[in-house]
């Protein structure tokens, strides 16, 4: 991916209060940044984050757009299993594949 600087990633963070926040970005290093310097979302700046549970490639912005929905449809508890890598990502068919769509083979 290193050689492909407009990869798309879905990222969720752990917040302050156990909160989990869930975005997408190109850089998320340079996002996780911004956010913990107040610069990032408005739900970021009245919860810090504390770590970054999961980084999810995506194939493109639209991939990345549709898997974040998903994941904010999810439960904390949901979330927490997906960044754990004990659930699969919405739209993949198993963990390991949480780039890419589902392969319709199978």
């Amino acid at each position: 991916m290193a050689s492909n600087p407009a990869s798309w990633f879905v990222y969720l963070l752990e917040c302050r209060g156990g909160r989990i926040y869930t975005g997408i970005a190109t850089d998320v290093d340079r996002r996780l940044a911004e956010h913990r310097a107040g610069r990032g979302a408005r739900f970021t700046r009245a919860h810090p984050p504390e770590r970054e549970l999961a980084r999810l490639p995506c194939a493109d912005r639209p991939e990345a757009l549709r898997r974040e929905a998903a994941i904010k449809r999810l439960t904390p508890a949901a979330k927490r299993a997906l960044a754990a890598g004990v659930a699969s990502p919405p739209g993949a068919v198993e963990t390991v594949t949480c780039l890419g769509k589902p392969d319709p083979s199978q």
